[in-house]
C-alpha cells in the first residue's frame, strides 16, 4: 500500500471513506476502554496478592531487634534498606525507606528545597527570584506537574536515543537560575530509552553554575524488563561521587509496579551528607513510615533474586501486551508513513510520534470512540507539544482482547486524523 503522503487527492478521498466507515462501526459499539496510565492489570495484582499472607497476628514482627509495629527507625528497617540497596547497587546507609509513593518523596524533596534549601544552598529556593528546571521531553507528566506546582520555569530538553541531549544540557546549566533536572534513566517514560554509559558519565560530571543543583533520578523501571533478561544499570551515586558531585543527586524507586501501587514501598537514595540533612528535616515531619509493610516486603521477596524472579512473572503478562501494541502499529500504521515509535524492552509505555499536527486530533477521535488515552501534549512541559505529535500508549491495564479493540480504535483514529489533515492542506 502507498504511504499517505504519496497518494493523490482521489486516492486520499477513497481511503478516508473506507477508514471513516470502519471508525464509525467501532464508535457504534459503545466501547469503554482505557490505555491512559501505566496501571498494573488485575492479573498482575492477583499474582502478588499472596504478599498479604506473609504477616498474620501471630507472626514474628521482629527484624534486626526492631519491632516493626512500633515507633522509631525513621530511615526504615535495616533489612528493607539492604533489599533496596542491592536493587539499586548502593550501600544500605544511602537508602531511606518511605511510604507507598515515590512521587510523594519526589514532591517532598523539592518542597524542602523551597522551605529550607539544599545542603549547599545559600538560601531556600522560595527566596530566589527565579527557579528554572530542565525537563527532558517527551517525559513523565507528573514530574512536570510537580515543577509547575512550585512555579518553576520549565525548559524542554530534547531526548535522543541515548537520553537527554547533553550538548543542550551542558549549555543550559551555565545559567545559575537552573536548579535541577528530571531524569528517568532506564526505560524512560514514555520513550523506553536506556541512558547510555556516555550520557550517564556526562550527567554525573556536570558542573552547574548553581552549586545547589539537584539531579532528580527517578529509577522507576530499574527491574522492569518485559522482553529479555534483567539489564544491570550503573549506580548514579557512585558515578556522581567520582566527579565530586556526591551531593548533587537524589535517586528514587518503589515497588509500585512490583507489588501494589497503592500499598507498596518507596525509597530515595542519596549521599551520607544529604541523608543526615534530610533526616533532620524529616524528623520534624514524621516519626516513621509503615515498617510493617516494609517487613512484609522483605519477608516476601527475601532478596534481589526474589524480586527478579517475580519480575519474570510480570514480564510473562506484560510481554504479550506490548507485542500486541507493536504488532498492530507495525501492521496498520508503519506502511502508511504517518508515525514512528520506539520499541522498548522494558518499562510501561510505548511512545508514538505521529506526523506533525495530528496527535490532538487522534486523541479526540479515540475519546469519541470510547478509548481513553493520556492527553496529547501531556509528555511535554505545560502540556504543550510543539509538534503536536507525541502520544503515550499504556498497554498494561486492559486484557489482551480489550487491548486488540483499543489498538483498532487507536490506529483507525490516527489514520483518520492523518487523512483529514492531508486533505485539508
Amino acid at each position: 500500500m502507498k504511504q499517505y503522503t504519496e497518494m493523490t487527492k482521489a486516492e486520499l478521498l477513497e481511503e478516508r471513506e473506507k477508514v471513516q466507515a470502519h471508525y464509525d462501526a467501532l464508535k457504534a459499539q459503545g466501547l469503554s476502554l482505557n490505555m491512559a496510565r501505566g496501571k498494573p492489570s488485575k492479573q498482575q495484582l492477583d499474582m502478588v496478592s499472596d504478599i498479604l499472607d506473609v504477616l498474620r497476628p501471630d507472626s514474628d514482627f521482629n527484624s534486626d531487634g526492631i519491632d516493626a509495629r512500633n515507633y522509631g527507625n525513621l530511615e526504615g528497617l535495616p533489612a528493607c534498606r539492604k533489599l533496596f540497596a542491592d536493587l539499586l547497587g548502593v550501600k544500605p546507609e544511602n537508602i531511606f525507606v518511605g511510604g507507598s509513593a515515590s512521587l510523594q518523596m519526589m514532591y517532598d524533596t523539592i518542597a524542602k528545597c523551597y522551605t529550607h534549601g539544599r545542603v549547599n544552598s545559600d538560601k531556600p529556593w522560595a527566596r530566589l527570584d527565579k527557579v528554572k528546571w530542565l525537563c527532558p521531553a517527551p517525559g513523565y507528566d507528573r514530574h512536570f506537574t510537580i515543577s509547575e506546582s512550585f512555579g518553576m520555569e520549565m525548559i524542554t530538553v530534547p531526548m535522543t536515543s541515548e537520553g537527554p541531549d547533553m550538548d543542550v544540557v551542558e549549555e543550559l546549566i551555565r545559567d545559575e537560575d537552573v536548579r535541577g533536572m528530571w531524569c528517568v534513566p532506564k526505560y524512560s517514560n514514555p520513550d523506553g530509552i536506556i541512558y547510555s554509559a556516555e550520557t550517564i558519565r556526562r550527567i554525573a560530571s556536570m558542573k552547574p553554575a548553581a552549586k545547589d543543583f539537584l539531579l532528580m533520578w527517578d529509577n522507576a523501571y530499574i527491574v522492569h524488563e518485559f522482553f529479555g533478561d534483567y539489564v544491570p544499570f550503573p549506580d548514579i551515586l557512585s558515578e556522581c561521587a567520582k566527579y565530586g558531585n556526591a551531593d548533587m543527586v537524589f535517586e528514587f524507586a518503589s515497588t509500585s509496579k512490583i507489588t501494589f501501587p497503592g500499598a507498596g514501598v518507596s525509597v530515595f537514595a542519596c549521599s551520607e551528607h544529604n541523608m543526615e540533612y534530610t533526616k533532620k528535616l524529616l524528623n520534624a515531619q514524621v516519626i516513621s513510615y509503615d515498617k510493617v509493610n516494609q517487613l512484609r516486603h522483605v519477608r516476601y521477596f527475601k532478596d534481589k533474586d526474589g524480586v527478579l524472579a517475580k519480575m519474570k512473572l510480570h514480564a510473562s503478562i506484560l510481554g504479550p501486551k506490548f507485542r500486541c501494541v507493536l504488532d498492530n502499529l507495525d501492521r496498520e500504521i508503519a506502511p502508511l508513513g504517518i508515525a514512528h515509535w520506539e520499541k522498548p524492552n522494558g518499562g510501561y509505555f510505548v511512545s508514538v510520534n505521529t506526523m506533525p499536527g495530528i496527535a490532538r486530533a487522534t486523541w479526540q477521535l479515540c475519546k469519541e470512540a470510547g478509548l481513553t488515552m493520556t492527553g496529547a501534549g501531556a509528555t511535554f512541559p505545560y502540556g504543550k507539544d510543539p509538534q503536536d505529535s507525541n502520544m503515550r500508549v499504556a498497554p498494561s491495564l486492559p486484557p489482551i482482547e480489550q487491548l486488540e479493540q483499543a489498538m483498532d480504535i487507536y490506529c483507525s483514529s490516527m489514520k483518520l486524523a492523518a487523512l483529514n489533515k492531508l486533505l485539508a492542506e
